[in-house]
């Protein structure tokens, strides 16, 4: 099965040929991502009305050359996946709209991706990791610890009460004068600082539930900077080290909870998996790697290209449910706001594809 994904909900502009198999981790044929973060650096932050008018002009000439460097057609490809949010709507409108021209031009089936499964799913495409297992999902947009247990089915078990850890980055880097994107500038300034100068609070530390909470602790961080203004280098890069060795905390004590929660309800998880551009700090790393050992199962963390929003795990999200006869009509919506637990098993209507294929 091989299928093509569509990837619009931010500021990549990205498109992706997965094949699928019946067993074993699926093969990538082509990965194709534009980074927009250029046109967004001079605001510190995305900027969305820039961000769909770049999907516009780059899309069909990335969608072009990922189908190229997969050397498929659109007659050689078995269906259409495109994210349909949760994300900027803006982004998400030319992403899925563009999915069903060319679902309807090629009589395809358009599967409308949630962004949010398309993370859960990855080590399946990566590592073949069977159900269920327990999902950190940690991004600019999103925190969550969530149960995967198949297709369609997730169960959040904790999420972030305010700001995301991703998001909280990026605010204390752009507090600090650092650059755009904010998360990897705030983990370099902690390489060379002190983690124990500011003693800044852990959040939610020791409560039995599994949610996050980071906005007190940025504020935290804001009152420090300001008692010590005018900033040298040297205060910048401890304040980095004292807010990422806070978070390192907080995510060390709510993981342990949410593994507890998944253990009480579902057994052993088949592995601990980390998902979104926040997996792709080191010492956040270093500590999912101890919460694994001590859970006594494995940590699956996909390569950095596949934790950040990319196609193929969007294409890969469209496999699997397309395989499970999971197709949807070209006047489905895309969608801002769309919960991980709101993505619905296959409805009578779209066993349709399955059908026509028997």
């Amino acid at each position: 099965m091989v299928v093509l994904g569509i990837e619009t909900t931010c500021d990549e502009t990205a498109a992706a040929v997965v094949e699928r198999h019946d067993a074993g981790p699926g093969k990538i044929l082509s990965n194709i991502i534009l980074s927009q973060v250029n046109e967004h650096a001079a605001f510190g932050g995305v900027v969305p009305e820039i961000a769909a008018r770049a999907h516009v002009e780059a899309l069909d000439r990335i969608i072009g050359k990922a189908m190229a460097d997969a050397g498929k057609t659109f007659d050689t490809i078995d269906g259409i996946a495109a994210a349909a949010g949760p994300g900027l709507i803006g982004g998400v409108i030319v992403g899925l709209t563009t999915a069903k021209a060319i679902a309807l031009v090629s009589a395809k089936p358009l599967i409308a991706v949630n962004h949010l499964e398309a993370h859960a799913l990855t080590p399946r495409l990566t590592d073949a990791v069977p159900f269920p297992y327990c999902l950190f999902l940690a991004s600019g947009g999103h925190t969550q610890i969530v149960a995967v247990r198949g297709v369609g089915d997730y169960v959040r078990l904790g999420t972030t009460l305010d700001d995301a850890i991703g998001e909280a980055f990026d605010k204390t880097a752009k507090l600090l004068g650092l650059g755009y994107p904010g998360g990897p500038q705030v983990e370099q300034e902690a390489l060379r600082g002190n983690p124990v100068r500011f003693l800044l609070p852990r959040p939610m530390h020791g409560r039995p539930e599994a949610d996050f909470s980071l906005s007190g602790l940025k504020t935290a961080l804001r009152l420090e900077a300001e008692k010590i203004a005018p900033l040298t280098d040297q205060d910048v890069a401890d304040l980095c080290a004292s807010f990422q060795q806070s978070v390192v905390d907080v995510v060390l004590d709510r993981l342990r909870a949410g593994l507890k929660i998944f253990r009480e309800r579902y057994g052993p998880p088949n592995a601990l998996v980390a998902a979104g551009g926040v997996a792709a700090n080191q010492a956040i790393r270093k500590v999912l790697h101890r919460l694994a050992f001590e859970g006594g199962t494995v940590l699956v963390v996909p390569p950095p290209i596949l934790c950040t929003d990319n196609g193929a795990m969007i294409a890969w999200a469209g496999a699997e449910r397309l395989a499970h006869g999971l197709v949807d009509p070209l006047d489905v919506a895309p969608r801002a706001r769309w919960s991980l637990e709101d993505v619905t098993g296959a409805r009578p209507e779209q066993h349709s594809y399955l059908r026509m294929k028997s």
